[in-house]
């Protein structure tokens, strides 16, 4: 029996053949509409993401505070454990 992923990754390899095969019959015009409708569900995609990661309490803050914390205060992951 196959796992999940693996049929998934056949079902999205053969949807790219078939975009593949069909965006040879697209005008230049029907190409551009659609590039952009590609690029607007990429983005909106990404804005799921997003929201998804604002979401969580207290991601933001915590973000902003490593991205203030000075370098020197940092460890190198080495020092700490040799075995990995």
């Amino acid at each position: 029996m196959e796992d999940k992923s693996s049929a998934d990754l056949r079902s999205v390899t053969e949807l790219q053949r078939q975009l593949h095969d069909l965006l040879k019959q697209l005008s230049p015009e029907r190409l551009q509409i659609l590039a952009d409708f590609a690029a607007y569900l990429a983005n909106a995609e990404s804005e799921a993401a997003t929201q998804e990661l604002l979401a969580i309490p207290g991601l933001l803050e915590r973000v902003k505070q490593n991205q203030a914390t000075p370098k020197t205060d940092y460890i190198n992951w080495r020092t700490l454990r040799s075995d990995v």
